[in-house]
């Protein structure tokens, strides 16, 4: 019986344009971008090299060598977090969501959620949790007249729990005024810092101990491991 051979996984540079695709069907705009940001540095390269270098080959090879990676550079980081974007639009909306961001897109400083804290098995609402610097950070999936009652009860808990921790909230939802997903990451930074990473620890480990004598689980239906925004390699 002849023996199935493993299917190869796609090299680096057909990775970086299966991102490229991936993003382009949502954000036709970043042909103009990653061209932009690829020639802007080789321009000012060569208009330094002939302020600083004129009349050394060498050195106008070297600024112009400079500008072209930093070109590169500048592209891929552009890409990577258009396409980040892309993925977390594609999947806004959808019972889960949130829960996707918070296990990829935060900084190694914050503790998400995965898992809703809370959730509605009705209306599929659901609260998330992050533990960062700034202290708690509860953040409603659904509509904010649903959600805030939601929030406001986790925040009472939170509160009896830790009262010298700060608690806030974040909206993720339908409604014009709430945070959009791609956001997130970004309104966690702007909060002010009140704890140290070692509190940080403390905290995790006290509400999380709570959780899991209350039962709270992920529920059926949500599966944040097939919402996960693909990150480019």
């Amino acid at each position: 019986m002849a023996r199935s051979t493993p299917e190869k996984e796609p090299g680096r540079i057909r990775q970086m344009w299966q991102v490229f695709q991936m993003t382009r069907r949502s954000d036709p705009g970043i042909t103009w971008y990653l061209i932009l940001a690829f020639i802007l540095p080789i321009a000012v390269a060569v208009v330094v090299s002939v302020i600083f270098s004129p009349g050394n080959v060498i050195g106008i090879i070297l600024w112009v060598v400079s500008g072209v990676l930093g070109g590169l550079l500048l592209a891929l980081v552009i890409l990577g977090r258009r396409a980040e974007r892309a993925a977390y639009t594609q999947i806004s909306g959808q019972p889960g969501a949130v829960g996707a961001v918070l296990k990829n897109g935060l900084r190694r400083s914050w503790i998400g959620s995965e898992e809703p804290i809370a959730f509605s098995p009705r209306t599929k609402d659901a609260v998330y949790r992050a533990i960062g610097r700034p202290g708690v950070v509860l953040i409603g999936e659904g509509p904010r007249s649903r959600t805030q009652p939601m929030l406001d009860k986790e925040r009472a808990n939170v509160a009896r729990l830790l009262p010298n921790v700060p608690v806030h909230q974040l909206h993720v939802g339908p409604d014009a005024e709430s945070l959009a997903l791609h956001r997130i990451p970004t309104a966690l930074r702007k909060f002010p810092r009140k704890l140290t990473k070692a509190e940080v620890i403390q905290v995790d480990k006290r509400l999380t101990s709570v959780g899991k004598t209350k039962g709270f689980g992920i529920p059926a239906g949500i599966d944040p491991q097939r919402l996960r925004a693909p990150r480019p390699r």
